[in-house]
């Protein structure tokens, strides 16, 4: 780092992150805490507390978003905000999210330590349902924000318990007051890279210059039930056996579309009765594909409907496609972009531009502020896993980047 520039506390921003991995805590390493549980409530109360001991007044939406402002000197200036999320996948990690909204925290104590003001206000969100791990689509807080997502759509989603948003947040007592939606002057993301590019290449800082097209598709496969036994196999229309040509041949695509970054999968999968004995009569499956460039992503979406037609004809069965979440196509602004860019030069950071391959609150946010994204290394790239690992040292350059990046656009 270079002289007169602001620097982060490492020990005081890891102190943190090891007190938000003991709630919830998963297989020891890991976290398990599901947006609107009891553990999501711990957490935010904790993070409620430590925003109004660092100085900054709280509002929460309706949606359970909550938005931590530290006062500028012109409060008739939009703020300039940091945020992610601090929910985490069933079997997940403790960095996912987590690292953006402490390293924002870590801001407004950076600056309370210096005693410095600055003219626009700096607020430090906590997206609700990030994930999508109890309530689907993931990114709905942000989303909701962004007008993607109706409110009502969101507050009558259920998990699979049947228990809605709406309750959740009631129970939990996030459902605020505030409405959903305000105005940024600018809004900034810092997450963990969740791919290993960042690690492999041994640098520390990753500027994000726009993400991976991505597209979710709910398959509703429908055939007969019948004796696992008795009925003849010719006779059979295993809804369950169409969903396995799907799985398989969208697997193939991904592998295919290897080389040139293509990404596919089956996340999720339901199957009706689900019982010994009998073969399926309705599967619900969930599909996401991926790709850097947008012309190859049309080719892979035409190869995965082509795929799933032919399953259904092999499979006997009839397949229902409804189009899911979808982001990637949104870009970054050009401004912000360059305002990291500039900052990590005066700092004397090395950094990489990148394109993001995972979905992030930042997208949402992007169709409403100038938005832009770092990316920290995260070890060999593993997330969504309770093994996710960060080094100190090699996430404290992003947070720098973020701190000086945050004061220089809320003194604009």
């Amino acid at each position: 780092m270079v002289a007169n520039v602001l620097e982060v506390n490492p020990e005081r921003l890891w102190d943190s992150l090891e007190r938000s991995a003991e709630i919830g805590r998963f297989r020891d390493v890991g976290l398990r805490r599901l947006a609107l549980s009891a553990e999501d409530k711990q957490m935010r109360d904790l993070f409620v507390e430590w925003a109004r001991t660092a100085g900054c007044t709280v509002e929460i939406d309706r949606l359970g978003n909550i938005f931590a402002r530290r006062p500028g000197t012109d409060p008739s200036l939009p703020p300039v905000a940091i945020g992610s999320h601090l929910d985490t996948q069933i079997c997940g990690g403790r960095y996912d999210g987590i690292l953006g909204v402490l390293c924002g925290l870590e801001v407004v104590r950076t600056l309370n330590d210096r005693g410095l003001q600055t003219k626009r206000g700096i607020e430090v969100i906590c997206w609700t349902n990030e994930e999508g791990a109890r309530f689907n689509p993931p990114m709905m807080g942000s989303m909701a924000f962004a007008k993607v997502l109706t409110l009502e759509s969101v507050l009558a989603t259920t998990d699979d318990a049947g228990i809605t948003v709406e309750r959740a947040l009631n129970e939990i007592g996030y459902a605020g007051p505030a409405p959903v939606g305000r105005e940024f002057d600018a809004y900034l993301e810092l997450h963990i890279e969740q791919a290993p590019v960042l690690d492999r290449e041994g640098c520390d800082v990753g500027i994000v210059v726009g993400g991976y097209k991505t597209q979710a598709l709910r398959l509703t496969i429908n055939g007969d039930t019948g004796h696992a036994g008795g009925t003849p196999m010719a006779q059979r229309r295993n809804a369950l056996v169409g969903a396995g040509y799907v799985i398989a041949a969208v697997n193939d695509i991904g592998l295919a579309y290897a080389e040139d970054e293509g990404r596919t999968t089956t996340t999720r999968i339901e199957s009706f009765p689900n019982l010994a004995g009998t073969y399926a009569e309705q599967v619900k499956l969930t599909i996401d594909f991926r790709h850097i460039d947008a012309d190859r992503f049309k080719a892979m979406r035409a190869e995965v409907d082509a795929a799933i037609a032919a399953a259904a004809k092999k499979a006997n069965v009839e397949i229902e496609v409804a189009e899911g979440w979808s982001w990637g196509s949104e870009l970054f602004a050009p401004e912000c972009i360059e305002l990291l860019k500039t900052t990590a030069k005066e700092l004397g950071l090395p950094y990489r531009e990148m394109r993001s391959q995972a979905g992030h609150d930042a997208y949402a946010v992007a169709t409403v502020a100038p938005t832009a994204m770092i990316f920290t290394p995260c070890f060999e790239g593993i997330s969504h896993n309770v093994n996710e690992a960060i080094e100190l040292a090699r996430s404290v350059p992003g947070a720098n980047l973020l701190l000086n990046a945050a004061v220089a656009r809320a003194n604009r």
